[in-house]
């Protein structure tokens, strides 16, 4: 929680923050950086889909000599088999949600590269995978296959969220992808995941083997749900930040607006970590947004400004017991709903990362 002293201190935390952001574009490059993001010279990205402009950013985050242990992304992605090769091709590792139509073979298929030419018409000359070996549907493999169904459920934690934790059960399996050429991948792994609470099912692939170059299904999961943080922020800045507030054209304004908009939750964000020193999480982006918008509203143009502030305080403080109260509330009404299925959270395995 934030304090009266802390709240009057938010003038120099600013003043510094703007300072180090300016000296950022004092060097050429720096500026010429700025004017092609801000002026919109990057009007070529609307001749290009989603799947392209990723592995473009992918190639220049490379070229910038940024190593990724994992790339994570959504179905929107993971349906695309040329963007997986791409990925594959530059060797990068991946855990990515796919749709439950995706293709994969549970055991390497034979692949025709040469066959003798005995009938009429020409002869094949592409690779191809054997007629008797066709891929299959993950969703239909999760129903029939007896590979899946001699398999038990394991149960993990995937998550604490505000409402308790989330229980997941998780099954996995090697297969072979079948890429955008319709001849298998590498080993991958396909990961099956179903909530207890709403049976939800997602699937996701990887393209590394469990128990192979250190790889964990455990690692493998705290990556396909590791999403979840980027969602909060976004709907952070949706919220808190004017991330919605998006009512523009051109390439110009909009880069502008999500400057703006980022650059606004980098503040709050320092001045979060700054606050909050014990590590506790009491203090929340959306407390700070609220005590920078009563020092801008009340500092100068108000009388006394410090009942201003203090007013502020004592919201703030209530909204946070109120909220603390009912996140244990919340949390030990879910602990009970998985005692009565029979779970014990405190026993089961989990792939929450505790520093």
């Amino acid at each position: 929680m934030m304090t009266l002293k802390e709240l009057r201190g938010v003038d120099g935390m600013l003043t510094s923050f703007l300072f180090v952001f300016g000296m950022c574009f004092e060097t050429i490059a720096g500026r010429r950086l700025l004017r092609v993001y801000v002026q919109g010279q990057l009007s070529d990205l609307q001749r290009k889909n989603c799947e392209t402009i990723a592995i473009d950013l992918i190639d220049r985050a490379l070229q910038n000599g940024l190593k990724v242990a994992w790339w994570t992304f959504d179905e929107l992605y993971g349906r695309d088999s040329k963007f997986l090769d791409a990925l594959d091709f530059k060797e990068q590792r991946f855990v990515c949600e796919i749709p439950n139509n995706t293709r994969v073979w549970t055991s390497k298929p034979d692949v025709i590269r040469y066959a003798e030419h005995t009938g009429p018409g020409r002869p094949k000359k592409t690779p191809r995978v054997a007629d008797n070996q066709p891929p299959r549907e993950v969703y239909s493999l999760l129903n029939h296959s007896h590979k899946f169904l001699m398999q038990t459920w394991q149960k993990y934690v995937i998550k604490d969220t505000d409402k308790g934790p989330e229980v997941w059960k998780i099954k996995h399996l090697t297969v072979w992808r079948q890429t955008s050429s319709g001849l298998p991948s590498t080993r991958c792994t396909l990961i099956v995941a179903r909530s207890v609470r709403t049976n939800e099912t997602k699937f996701f692939l990887c393209n590394e083997v469990v128990g192979e170059n250190s790889v964990t299904l455990r690692c493998l999961l705290r990556v396909a749900f590791g999403r979840w943080a980027i969602e909060a922020e976004l709907r952070i800045s949706k919220e808190e930040l004017g991330l919605d507030h998006l009512e523009v054209r051109g390439w110009r304004c909009i880069h502008r607006h999500l400057h703006v908009t980022a650059l606004s939750f980098l503040l709050c964000s320092r001045i979060r970590q700054s606050l909050d020193k014990g590590g506790t999480d009491k203090l929340t982006v959306e407390q700070v947004r609220r005590g920078l918008n009563c020092w801008l509203q009340f500092h100068q143009s108000y009388k006394h400004p410090d009942e201003a502030f203090q007013k502020e305080l004592n919201k703030q403080r209530y909204y946070q017991h109120r909220n603390a109260q009912a996140r244990r509330s919340h949390t030990k009404t879910r602990r009970q709903l998985y005692l009565t299925l029979g779970i014990d959270v405190d026993k089961i395995k989990s792939c929450i990362q505790t520093l």
